[in-house]
């Protein structure tokens, strides 16, 4: 899989992975060989990564791509401007947007206003079969993701990491010494659970300023 697409920072640091990668893009190959659609575009796959290494300063973490053709651009609970409406996750982290910050939900769900603060919104599997959510698991993704994660918490440079529900939570290992904020996932399913409620994002800044960095905006079109 071409590295040139991300942010050279990254191309390095994925450089030991190239293996892996290989073998991912040649599973992609062979689903589309046979007739197995997958997302996100080919040329999405990868975005996360263009959030420049050095300057991630908030690591956000899901689970694999919407499974809903032109639903992901690559940017873990975002979707296209165009989708409505809105996946259920993604409307209530708005609504607790909204309660912790007073911030407006956004009419649309492309959060790369985050991505453009320093917010890596990693999932941990990069692709997915079109109405198969979980699909492409244990197929390399979760090798390449884990690398990345250790090497973010391995810099010297302020970083929170937000994970919500179990399968991000199984990440703590990875991080170190990295400020976590932990909460149930949002989806439907759970988020009556401890999300709602939970302040995720006044906990990130008010993280980040311990540190000695600077807060992000949360707002989705600032």
């Amino acid at each position: 899989m071409d590295l040139c697409s991300v942010d050279p920072g990254w191309a390095r640091l994925l450089q030991p992975m190239a293996a892996e990668l290989d073998a991912v893009g040649e599973f992609l190959d062979h689903e589309t060989e046979v007739g197995r659609p997958w997302l996100p575009e080919p040329e999405a796959v990868l975005r996360a990564f263009q959030t420049p290494f050095d300057d991630v300063r908030v690591l956000i973490v899901g689970q694999d791509p919407y499974p809903t053709p032109g639903h992901p651009i690559g940017l873990a609970f975002s979707t296209d401007r165009e989708v409505r409406p809105l996946p259920r996750s993604l409307a209530n982290i708005y609504r607790e947007l909204k309660d912790d910050l007073g911030i407006p939900p956004a009419a649309h769900g492309d959060l790369s206003a985050w991505q453009r603060q320093g917010v890596l919104l990693l999932n941990r599997v990069l692709t997915v079969q079109v109405a198969e959510t979980g699909s492409h698991r244990r197929h390399g993704w979760e090798e390449v993701t884990a690398h990345a994660i250790r090497a973010l918490a391995e810099r010297p440079q302020p970083l929170v990491a937000v994970l919500w529900g179990k399968d991000a939570a199984s990440i703590v290992p990875l991080l170190g010494d990295t400020p976590v904020v932990v909460s149930p996932h949002p989806s439907p399913l759970s988020a009556s659970r401890g999300f709602f409620g939970s302040q995720p994002f006044s906990r990130v800044n008010a993280a980040l300023e311990a540190q000695g960095g600077a807060a992000i905006d949360w707002r989705i079109d600032p």
